[in-house]
């Protein structure tokens, strides 16, 4: 019963008693009259009892609403209470010298315990040693803030590892404004500390990498410009000494001159192939672009190129647009590009054809085929071909070569604001398409050459 109900109920009570007090009074000082004094006496009570049963009504209803206040009260602090204990974040409550007061499921897990155990324990006992000063310097701070936040604290979890926790700390007060304790708010950030540490990892690895790369690139380009000049001079003594001897009287002298010379040859174009693409993973590559006919560039290239599939009695064809096909272009490095898929065709093809298709296409764009019918390329090894140092491992390929060839005809195509892919299968030959547009525009920005 509230403090209220037990006022209302003394307050009839002593209303009774006056009235039963008066009666009394005026029967001592009037004995004659009983009879009427009695009926008097008797109303009076039945008043009296009427307007108790109605305090006991009202009490009744202030007790009803009492219960359902305190109901409600009830649900309240519940929900509360569940919201505390089924928090995502671990929520501690401790005194001022952080001893646990509360805690919460999350908070209980955390450090691996019982509830029981957490209770009535300082916080600092869950800390490792090293960091038990800045603990306590942190305890010592909150005499003077309110709120410290995003606090990175290392908790010792029971028979686990350490954990990261990041913590936000506040001041509890009482209803009259005095500090009693601490609240905490605690979340483990044990992954996102790793995942950084990671993520750093990766990118001092990642510098390291491209460092790495910067100094190949120098190397290639050094080595290669340091090469050429005395590949330049054999060819050149070769080509002197072969005018020496008389190919009847000397034949023997002048095959071993001519070995030395064609050997020289191809090793020139190894250093011209690495030249070529250390220019262009330093993004120094700009096409000098000019008006010219395709069909005569892929007609003179194939001519030039007759005597390599003649050694293998193989067919070089073209399928050309009966007219000439006028492009702007660079035409040096679109002949670089012809003469390194066309090369290709014909090392990898023992027997058959290659031949070089040309087609426009709607928007003022071109299609550019070479097709073989070599030994083709296994679907493990096309998604490599295009990358540089790559070799795809053919027995019956004699020829060895730098593995650049199609590493400079994809950064070449993708110059031209173009695109090239392989269509191929083993045993049955290959098809390289490169669609480019019939008007490169001039280059802005230099595209991203390496796969």
């Amino acid at each position: 019963m509230s403090v209220a109900s037990d006022q209302l109920l003394s307050r009839y009570i002593e209303k009774v008693q006056t009235r039963m007090t008066a009666l009394h009074r005026e029967t001592l000082q009037s004995p004659s009259n009983h009879s009427q004094q009695l009926a008097t006496t008797l109303e009076e009570l039945s008043l009296a009892v009427e307007e108790l049963h109605i305090a006991e009504e009202e009490l009744i209803a202030q007790n009803e609403q009492l219960a359902v206040a305190q109901s409600i009260t009830e649900a309240e602090r519940q929900r509360y209470q569940d919201l505390f204990n089924f928090a995502p974040d671990g929520y501690l409550v401790t005194d001022l010298n952080g001893v646990v007061q509360e805690a919460n499921n999350a908070a209980v897990g955390l450090l691996n315990l019982d509830h029981s155990f957490l209770i009535g324990k300082p916080l600092v006992t869950y800390v490792p040693s090293l960091g038990r000063a800045a603990f306590r310097t942190l305890l010592n701070q909150m005499a003077k803030s309110t709120r410290v936040e995003g606090w990175e604290l290392t908790l010792q979890k029971r028979n686990e590892a350490a954990i990261t926790v990041s913590a936000t700390v506040e001041i509890a007060r009482n209803y009259e404004g005095k500090r009693v304790g601490l609240r905490w708010q605690m979340r483990d950030i044990s992954d996102r500390k790793k995942a950084e540490a990671t993520l750093r990892q990766l990118q001092a690895e990642n510098l390291e990498l491209l460092e790495a790369d910067r100094l190949r690139a120098q190397l290639l380009a050094t080595v290669s410009h340091e090469l050429k000049t005395p590949m330049n001079a054999i060819l050149g003594f070769s080509q002197v000494l072969m005018a020496q001897f008389d190919p009847k009287r000397d034949s023997k002298t002048v095959r071993m001159v001519q070995r030395i010379f064609h050997n020289g040859q191809h090793l020139l174009s190894l250093i011209e192939d690495m030249l070529n693409f250390s220019r262009l993973r330093a993004d120094q590559v700009e096409l000098k672009l000019e008006s010219f006919d395709l069909t005569d560039l892929i007609v003179t290239t194939l001519d030039e190129l007759g005597t390599l599939a003649d050694q293998k009695a193989l067919s070089l064809k073209a399928e050309l647009p009966d007219r000439p096909l006028v492009v702007v272009n660079d035409r040096n490095r679109l002949r670089q590009v012809l003469t390194n898929l066309i090369s290709n065709a014909i090392k990898f093809t023992d027997a058959g054809r290659v031949v070089v298709v040309l087609e426009t296409l709607p928007d003022d764009r071109l299609l550019l085929q070479v097709k073989d019918t070599g030994c083709g390329i296994s679907p493990a090894d096309q998604p490599h071909i295009f990358q540089e140092f790559w070799q795809v491992h053919d027995a019956r390929s004699a020829s060895k070569g730098t593995g650049l060839g199609l590493a400079i005809v994809y950064a070449l195509v993708q110059v031209m604001q173009g695109t090239v892919t392989v269509n191929s299968e083993l045993g049955r030959g290959s098809e390289f398409s490169i669609e480019l547009p019939q008007n490169v525009a001039p280059s802005q920005e230099p595209p991203v050459v390496c796969r």
